[in-house]
């Protein structure tokens, strides 16, 4: 019997990558090492495919993507596809849409500002973001129909910053975007429910995306192969929410709010959805869009045709 295919498969570290992988990868502790009982091993069988998990940050995935490009799988930010379009395809599952909500502009409860049309009025706000190759940052700057000057920081570093007064205002991602009042920050926008009333469309965040050489490397099919185990770990992990959040509650330590399973339900509901088990024609159709028009105000290149496996 030939020895296993080893691929490295990327995702960000907040609930819904950490949820979606499980099946495939095995429950892994925070030292990354399996956990000392059945869990451990994957739940699902992945055939020829070994898959690793590496969490990191999406702001450093995304520039891993568009730098190095050596990631087999990888969480990327819809914004980063048009840059890495070359390298890798989308995979019709692991995406995250906003369907009617999303990253949230928000400022310290005691700000003067009240409005976000207000707040960037002026030309020398200082604001935060997760990224600049984000697609929070993208879509802000689609609908503000201008680039917005900002300054990167580490999306968990965020809330406190601006609660503290560094910063005017942050844009907040991930489970934040529920618990920011608990933060001392109050919200301006909301990004998914503006491009919602702009565009009448749900706005693309994250995407799963995959090598394209895989075939070449594996054998004519391996991209499609590898795409669909990865929709049965989606599909497996939505159908057994209690092993995904007992997963979850293994890593509090780091993330406190993993504790609190209203707010995970939460934000799992939002994000690990009927979309992200397959985007389908719908979320095609909206990444096109939100792409087109970053191209359109030249802040990304063009997406081309968005090809989907």
């Amino acid at each position: 019997m030939s020895e296993p295919v080893s691929l490295v498969l990327a995702h960000s570290p907040d609930a819904d990558d950490m949820a979606m992988w499980w099946p495939i990868t095995g429950m892994r502790g925070p030292d990354g090492q399996p956990i000392d009982d059945a869990r451990g091993s994957p739940a699902l069988d992945t055939g020829r495919w070994l898959f690793e998990p590496l969490p990191e940050d999406v702001q450093r995935l995304n520039r891993r993507s568009m730098d190095a490009g050596d990631l087999d799988i990888t969480a990327i930010s819809a914004h980063t596809y048009a840059h890495v379009r070359d390298r890798y395809a989308i995979t019709a599952c692991g995406g995250s849409f906003g369907e009617g909500y999303g990253p949230k502009v928000v400022v310290a409860a005691g700000s003067k500002h009240q409005f976000l049309g207000e707040l960037f009025q002026s030309t020398n706000v200082r604001l935060l973001v997760p990224g600049l190759h984000t697609t929070a940052y993208l879509s802000l700057c689609v609908l503000l129909e201008r680039k917005v000057d900002a300054q990167e920081r580490l999306f968990s570093e965020i809330p406190a910053a601006v609660a503290a007064g560094e910063f005017d205002a942050g844009l907040l991602i991930h489970e934040a975007q529920l618990s920011f009042r608990e933060l001392g920050l109050r919200p301006l926008g909301d990004l998914g429910a503006l491009w919602q009333q702009r565009f009448g469309s749900v706005l693309p965040l994250g995407l799963n995306v995959i090598r394209r050489d895989l075939d070449t490397r594996f054998g004519a099919g391996s991209v499609q192969e590898v795409s669909a185990i990865l929709q049965r770990s989606v599909a497996c992990a939505m159908e057994r929410r209690e092993d995904t959040k007992a997963f979850l509650r293994m890593h509090a330590e780091r993330r406190p709010e993993w504790l609190d399973s209203v707010l995970v339900d939460q934000y799992l509901d939002m994000y690990v959805s009927a979309m992200t088990l397959d985007m389908g024609e719908v979320g095609a159709a909206a990444l096109a869009s939100l792409l087109g028009e970053g191209y359109r105000m030249g802040l990304c290149p063009d997406p081309g045709e968005i090809d989907i496996y």
